[in-house]
């Protein structure tokens, strides 16, 4: 029997977080058919192996870390549901979270992306709705720090969508990209798109799917009426200085890919330089806090 939902999970170190967010996952889909692809990504900490005390679980293992959007297209080339929850392994969804996200796919066939309200552990919303990244996405995004100074301000409202005002019931909006730390995503509308473009080694490679996911006539959708708790970064931190070049160097590609796409582009030029000095910053920061 075809599953109704394959759970899309990439692994790495990421501890006992794997199993709570299997178990959450076990509760959410108890009414369907499911299975899960766990894509290990060479960890080290034995995380891997709570993987089969889920009878619906697959495990893929790989020998190196190949990154996350590979890691994602492996899992999907071996899935076979229509739906497709992408999840972070140090993600969990809270209760109705997949009834609600199944009924917003369900109720338009031009949406492809589906994503929940993304909560911090402490309650707080994470800011996983937003606006195409531009230049001034370092300063106002969801951890520019202007943003956090200037919420008001229309550039930084543009950047992240924050619809703390809207009940948890089933409204939605129509929203440039969605986070892929937690996303249902319509299987045709992904393989179409050609899956996570495999350059991305980490970071941005949701903002760059979504962009093409609406360059072919589909729509991402804001859910918060659904629900997911996220520990930002568990992963990550295992290897954060190699986590801080990845989001620098991604962040990159995705703005000569979309934003300034001529090579020889002054803007270009520019973001390089603004990124390289950004990116020093943080490993700066990162050295002092060990």
């Amino acid at each position: 029997m075809t599953p109704d939902v394959s759970v899309i999970i990439v692994n790495y170190n990421a501890g006992r977080d794997l199993t709570a967010a299997l178990r959450s996952i076990e509760a959410e889909c108890s009414t369907l058919n499911w299975e899960a692809i766990v894509v290990d990504n060479a960890s080290t900490d034995g995380s891997d192996e709570t993987v089969q005390a889920f009878r619906q679980a697959m495990l893929v293992r790989n020998s190196t870390n190949v990154g996350f959007g590979r890691a994602v297209n492996q899992a999907v080339a071996v899935s076979k549901a229509p739906m497709l929850l992408l999840m972070n392994p140090d993600c969990r969804l809270l209760r109705g979270a997949m009834s609600v996200l199944r009924a917003a796919l369900d109720a338009e066939p031009s949406c492809a992306v589906a994503g929940p309200r993304i909560l911090d552990p402490d309650g707080a919303v994470q800011g996983s709705a937003r606006g195409d990244p531009d230049m001034l996405t370092g300063l106002f995004g969801r951890t520019g720090a202007l943003r956090a100074l200037m919420p008001f301000l229309p550039v930084a409202r543009r950047n992240v969508v924050v619809r703390t005002d809207v009940p948890s019931d089933e409204r939605t909006a129509v929203v440039d990209w969605l986070s892929g730390a937690c996303m249902l995503v319509r299987r045709d509308a992904f393989l179409a798109a050609g899956g996570f473009d495999e350059r991305f080694f980490l970071y941005w490679e949701d903002a760059d799917l979504c962009r093409r996911l609406r360059s072919r006539g589909y729509h991402i959708r804001y859910v918060p009426g659904a629900s997911a708790v996220h520990q930002v970064g568990r992963s990550s931190r295992t290897a954060p200085r190699s986590s801080i070049r990845a989001f620098h160097d991604s962040a990159y590609l995705y703005y000569a890919t979309h934003v300034a796409p001529n090579a020889l582009s002054p803007r270009r030029i520019l973001a390089r330089a603004l990124l390289g000095i950004r990116c020093w910053w943080q490993l700066r920061l990162s050295s002092q806090r060990r």
